[in-house]
């Protein structure tokens, strides 16, 4: 017996234990109620395992099955199916062409992908042209029965959403900051700048997870406004968790929630960053903080949409989009064991790379000019104004503090020379320091 049909048969077998299960529970269905259930067509071109689902799925869906994408084609065409569940590898054209086929339908079904360890970056791809989700081999068989639901379920919850209808009971917006933005908060023409706001509105309508990578101070936070700003959820929450910030011990708290009495000093309910984005987007700032035991809780979070308080086991759906932001490289966390790879693949679904301030030397005269007329209003005094021989020092500087190091800058030139034209004399040596070591782990916030 060779290894792969030892895996098989050990699958086969969780199918068959499983299906018994699920058959012991739910009562025999009618000719009438199962054409009330949804519609899933499965794409495999192994018959066995075709069969193996079929069984396990058969009593929560009407199943359809094809071998390859010409079969898969052909039931399209006639049928409406909820779900398309296909392989990644297969003879022919792969789960890829059949994505590309169902996204083609005008109603839209769910499409989730089954991906071997050795293809999730291909299946990552599929993620980015409109896939659902993905699952990798060996299948678990019961998340990838929840993924489904909740599948179905969060379309569901959207068709409310767009009826007005939403439950909004017990979700606070003390930590909501979704309405102030606006585009023209961001700030220059330069083209490495204009090129990552197109990236921007291209990703922004699509329900894909984005990790922003960019050095301190680049405005990764103002960019995932923007992102929201774009999306189908504009009218919905935007919720910023700023990972760092957040005490270790009581991370899992602030994203899931607590009940009361949960542990010492849970006097009530608290209702985590998970509910309070439900509808929206969620924000994880400095993502490479969180320690390895919320980053399994959030894995499961991101494949599930679904979570439970502390001190409770009822379980919570929530639709939400991810976008998280990181100015460590986390392949090098990876590899050093700090960061999980499963949840990488998760977050890595769309990058966008922000350019850092010394890449948009055009954009430093408009900047400069907008903090100082900033933060002279909000000292209520006259406005600085740089000579053409500082603004010159000032472009050439490198800013390893990026837009962080200019806000910085400007508003202590408001304090210190209020009403001033700023020349080359005025300004502190640093600026001319052309051997300046660029530190950002120890650049003053």
């Amino acid at each position: 017996m060779t290894y792969n049909t030892f895996l098989f048969r050990n699958f086969f077998a969780k199918v068959i234990r499983h299906a018994e299960k699920v058959l012991d529970k739910i009562p025999f269905l009618s000719r009438n109620q199962r054409r009330m259930l949804p519609n899933l067509l499965i794409v495999d071109d192994e018959k066995n395992a075709q069969d193996a689902l079929e069984q396990l799925l058969n009593t929560e869906y009407e199943v359809f099955l094809a071998k390859n994408f010409d079969d898969a084609s052909k039931l399209l065409k006639v049928e409406k199916f909820d779900i398309v569940l296909t392989d990644l590898r297969m003879a022919g054209k792969d789960g890829l062409y059949v994505l590309e086929e169902a996204l083609k339908r005008p109603y839209n079904p769910i499409c989730i992908m089954m991906s071997a360890y050795g293809s999730v970056e291909v299946a990552v791809e599929a993620v980015k042209r409109g896939a659902y989700d993905f699952v990798t081999k060996p299948l678990d068989l019961e998340r990838l029965e929840l993924l489904m639901r909740n599948a179905l379920a969060n379309r569901k919850n959207k068709k409310k959403y767009r009826m007005g209808v939403v439950d909004q009971q017990n979700v606070s917006t003390s930590h909501v900051a979704s309405t102030n933005f606006t585009p023209d908060m961001i700030i220059g023409n330069s083209r490495a700048l204009l090129s990552a706001l197109d990236e921007v509105r291209t990703v922004a309508p699509t329900l894909a997870t984005v990790l922003l990578e960019g050095e301190t101070g680049t405005g990764k936070e103002l960019f995932a406004n923007a992102i929201h700003y774009y999306s189908r959820r504009s009218d919905k929450p935007f919720v910023a968790v700023h990972c760092a910030s957040l005490q270790k011990t009581l991370l899992e708290s602030e994203l899931f929630g607590h009940e009361k009495g949960a542990f010492t000093g849970a006097d009530s309910r608290k209702i985590g960053f998970f509910e309070k984005a439900n509808g929206g987007t969620i924000f994880f700032d400095e993502i490479g903080e969180i320690d390895l035991q919320t980053q399994v809780k959030l894995l499961r979070f991101l494949e599930t949409k679904t979570f439970s308080r502390v001190g409770s086991t009822n379980i919570i759906s929530v639709d939400v989009r991810t976008v998280c932001a990181t100015n460590k490289d986390l392949y090098k966390m990876v590899a050093d064991g700090q960061f999980r790879d499963d949840l990488f693949y998760r977050l890595n679904v769309i990058t966008l790379h922000l350019p850092p301030l010394r890449d948009r030397i055009g954009d430093i005269p408009l900047l400069l000019d907008h903090y100082s007329d900033i933060f002279s209003k909000e000292n209520t005094t006259e406005k600085v104004v740089f000579l053409p021989d500082a603004m010159k020092v000032l472009c050439d500087y490198k800013w390893p503090g990026n837009i962080r190091e200019l806000r910085n800058f400007c508003e202590s030139s408001a304090i210190f020379h209020a009403g001033m034209a700023i020349s080359e004399s005025d300004l502190d040596r640093k600026f001319f320091c052309k051997e300046l070591k660029r530190s950002l782990n120890s650049f003053e916030h």
